[in-house]
Order: C-alpha cells, then sequence, then structure tokens
C-alpha cells in the first residue's frame, strides 16, 4: 500500500479571539543583539545577530566554558591549583591582581574571570588547560565550531582585541543557554555581587553586571568593553516561569548599557505572557484510519500546550496537522500519530507531536474481504485500462 504525508491546515481559537497581534517592536540602539524566551527557545527580538563583531571580555564565557568542560571530564576539580605564569601576570586591564607566587584553585579563577573579569586569570586558566594561550585559543574555536556557534573565532582566551577574536550575538546566546543548562551547578558563580580575592585591590572586587542589584531576576552572565567593541552584556533573568536570555554589544557607555540591558528585559517579561494554547487530551484533530473498526482515529497533546504570545494577542491560532498515510489499525491510545506545527505572527513556529486519544482496532472481516475485492477490482480494471492505451492503432496497407 503506498503511504503519503498527509497536511491539514487548521484555525483553531484555542486562546480568546480571532486575530494574534504581533508584540509592540524593541527599538534597540545597540550595534547587534539577540533575545530568546529559553523556556519555550522563542527569539523575541534580533538584529544583526549573525555578524561576526569583537566581543570583548563577553568571549570570556567560552573560556569559563571550556574550564567547566574539565571540570565535568575530571581533568580538574574546583580545588585544583594552578601556576601564574609571568605572562599572565603581566596582562594589562580587568585583573585579579594575581603573581607569579600565586597559585590560585580552579574555583577561585571561576569566580576570579566571573566577578572580576581578570585577564590574567584567563591566561591561568589558557596555560593550564592547553599548554599555551594561543594553543588554547585554538582549542576554543574548534569547540565553539562544534557547539554550533559558526561565526565565532579566537585568538586569545580573555578577549583582549585581537583580528580573530570574533563572535556574534547569535553565538554568545547559544553559548549563554548552554552554560546554564548543561552546568547547573556551577552556574550560581555568575550571581555573585563580589568576590574580595585574598583582600587585594578593595574597590576592585565588585560584580561588573549591573543588572544583579535592580531585582529583575537577572542572575548573569557577562559584562564586555574595549575601545573597539563598545559595552556589550549577555544576560538573563528568571521570573515566574520564564528565563530569557539576550546579548547586546556596541554601545556607547557603561550607562546606556544598563539602561538598555534593564528595558530589553522589561519588555521581554511585559510584552510577551505564557498561555495555556492546548490542554491534555484535548482533540485537535480526527484522521481517517484504512480498515479500523472505526473509520477515524481522534489526535490531542500528550502534555499541556503552554505558548508564549504577544500580550496584545486574541485567541485564534493557526497550524498544520501533518501524518504519514494512510494510518492502519490497530492503534492504541497514546500512540504518537502526527505533529501539530503552530503559527504564530512574527514569532517562529512551534511544533509538538500528537498522540491518538482512542485505540482504533481491526475491522472484521466481511469490511477487510471487501476492501480487499475493491482493490483487487480496482487494480483489474487499471491494467485493463493500461492494455487499452497501449494497443497499436491498425493502418492501411502502403504499397
Amino acid at each position: 500500500m503506498r503511504r503519503c504525508h498527509v497536511t491539514a491546515r487548521l484555525l483553531l481559537t484555542l486562546l480568546a479571539g480571532l486575530t494574534a497581534l504581533p508584540a509592540l517592536a524593541f527599538e534597540t540602539t545597540a550595534r547587534s543583539a539577540y533575545v530568546v524566551d529559553l523556556t519555550t527557545d522563542t527569539v523575541l527580538m534580533e538584529k544583526n545577530a549573525e555578524v561576526p563583531l569583537p566581543p570583548a571580555s563577553m568571549s570570556k564565557l567560552i573560556t569559563l566554558n571550556m574550564l567547566f568542560e574539565a571540570l565535568e571530564d575530571g581533568r580538574v576539580s574546583l580545588d585544583t591549583q594552578f601556576n601564574v605564569s609571568q605572562r599572565a601576570m603581566d596582562m594589562g586591564g580587568s585583573t585579579m591582581f594575581l603573581t607569579t607566587q600565586d597559585r590560585p584553585t580552579v574555583e577561585e579563577l571561576i569566580k576570579g574571570i566571573i566577578v572580576l573579569s581578570g585577564n590574567d586569570a584567563c591566561v591561568v586558566v589558557a596555560e593550564g588547560l592547553g599548554g599555551t594561550e594561543d594553543a588554547f585559543a585554538s582549542m576554543m574555536t574548534q569547540r565553539a565550531q562544534a557547539l554550533g556557534m559558526e561565526n565565532s573565532t579566537f585568538g586569545n582566551a580573555s578577549g583582549w582585541p585581537h583580528p580573530a577574536q570574533r563572535m556574534s550575538t547569535e553565538d554568545l546566546a547559544i553559548l549563554a543557554t548552554r552554560l546554564i543548562e548543561e552546568f547547573p551547578e556551577y552556574y550560581h558563580y555568575f550571581g555573585m555581587n563580589e568576590f574580595p580575592y585574598d583582600g587585594r585591590a578593595p574597590d576592585n572586587r565588585f560584580n561588573r553586571n549591573p543588572l544583579l542589584t535592580l531585582g529583575l531576576g537577572a542572575d548573569g552572565l557577562k559584562t564586555g568593553h574595549t575601545q573597539e567593541a563598545g559595552y556589550g552584556l549577555v544576560g538573563s533573568a528568571m521570573q515566574g516561569k520564564r528565563r530569557v536570555v539576550f546579548v547586546i554589544s556596541g554601545l556607547d557607555s557603561e550607562a546606556a548599557r544598563k539602561s538598555e540591558s534593564a528595558a530589553i528585559l522589561n519588555w521581554s517579561f511585559r510584552q510577551f505572557v505564557m498561555r495555556t494554547a492546548v490542554e491534555a487530551g484535548q482533540v485537535i484533530a480526527e484522521v481517517p484510519v484504512f480498515l479500523g473498526d472505526a473509520p477515524t482515529v481522534a489526535l490531542a497533546p500528550a502534555e499541556d500546550l503552554e505558548l508564549l504570545m504577544p500580550v496584545t494577542a486574541q485567541d485564534g491560532i493557526t497550524g498544520d496537522v501533518t501524518w504519514t498515510g494512510p494510518l492502519e489499525p490497530p492503534i492504541a491510545q497514546g500512540d504518537e500519530i502526527a505533529t501539530f506545527t503552530i503559527r504564530r505572527d512574527g514569532m517562529g513556529d512551534t511544533v509538538i507531536p500528537l498522540v491518538a486519544a482512542n485505540s482504533v482496532g481491526k475491522a472484521g472481516f466481511l469490511p477487510r474481504f471487501s476492501a480487499a475485492a475493491g482493490q483487487v477490482f480496482s487494480m483489474a480494471r487499471d491494467l485493463a485500462g493500461v492494455g487499452e492505451a497501449e494497443a497499436p492503432e491498425t493502418q492501411p496497407a502502403v504499397n
């Protein structure tokens, strides 16, 4: 029996209205920006998001990723001590004020990179894991590519200006998402407000992330600034069930970075809302079953479907139900039968599985015999038609 894919478009009034209006757009002044609702994997805003730009200290996140991976596979522990080279000690810019006499632990280096943005700490990690910073930068680039960060390359571990040091805001969001989801046991370090390493430079002990003390649910991740890159921030915040990750780059001042970051979070949490679009077991569609003891099977989601919607959205949403047919029994309740692709203006598609809401057994002997006989008759008729079509016409004799 030939099988085919069947798609049916439905208009579902599952929320509360007839139209779905787009959310009020956010016009950022950043050179590049990317905002994603992590809970629903919904991109809320992007601007030049795939353009490779100088990331400054935001690229320290990939150095931290490499260190977290080393912790995970047992190459180091939080108590492992690293040597401090003269090269690390001589690093300029933001610093932990390490000296060659120090033996900082991995945990101290994590805090020093996150809270103090220590360039010296990054070199210590790079040399400790890669032998040299150049070798470690190559490892960073290879790892970034493997993680799907296609617009990222690295020339060093700290974000110090370098022609090869480039990342897109989308790649930084991919990296931030990984740090949140794959390393929850280390993520709390990003929310630390201060780290007075060994009592050195007490005025330099505070986290540069301006969102941590604003009461917006922010708990990470990393700021960045160089003259070339401007001011940037990779941020994340949790409010209720929702987590938002955002990246902005290329702002012209520290004050602009702070105000723009706060505005983006407020917009993300106020312009969009989670709504239960379909409840578990609610029938979405019915599709035909070939030779079943029922002519159709009902399709429903196995779990409640919550959608992120603009606050201006009314109840109407459209969707496509796709399945491979014809469906043949037996079908057990709960069998995954189809997919439901939901469309929302300006917010991308959401695809969920649909399962059988009821069981369908095989039809009895007589219906199956009748269908089989009908198929035989149809095939014979088709063959007869082909034979007639291919018979040559009688031609008169030609002398």
